[in-house]
């Protein structure tokens, strides 16, 4: 009910519970500075945690888009090692192919 900081005076003996209208309009005005500083502190709170996840954000889109350039690369390298050990390996076989070909061609004709 009370601001932090602050406490309900205790009231001492033979003391009226009877505020006047100016010590009530003193203190409505020190709570309403409280809650003004309170708002304030949250509110720079919200846009320093706004801008941490702005932060946060550009970071995930860098690593998302290294990550995706770094898949495509893999992908390529491992295509052009497939498909270039593929036709390596058939260009190799398809010459002796040929050359074992020639040979029993070349003996069948002697």
């Amino acid at each position: 009910m009370y601001p932090q900081g602050r406490h309900p005076v205790p009231l001492q003996p033979g003391q009226s519970f009877k505020f006047t209208v100016l010590e009530t309009l003193d203190r409505i005005k020190e709570e309403f500075q409280f809650l003004q500083a309170q708002y304030h502190s949250l509110k720079l709170e919200c846009e320093k945690l706004a801008s941490e996840k702005t932060e946060m954000q550009r970071h995930y889109i860098m690593y998302y888009e290294m990550s995706y350039g770094l898949n495509i690369e893999m992908h390529k390298q491992v295509r052009e090692n497939v498909f270039g050990s593929f036709s390596q390996s058939s260009l190799t076989a398809c010459c002796e192919f040929v050359c074992l070909t020639f040979c029993v061609e070349a003996a069948f004709f002697e």
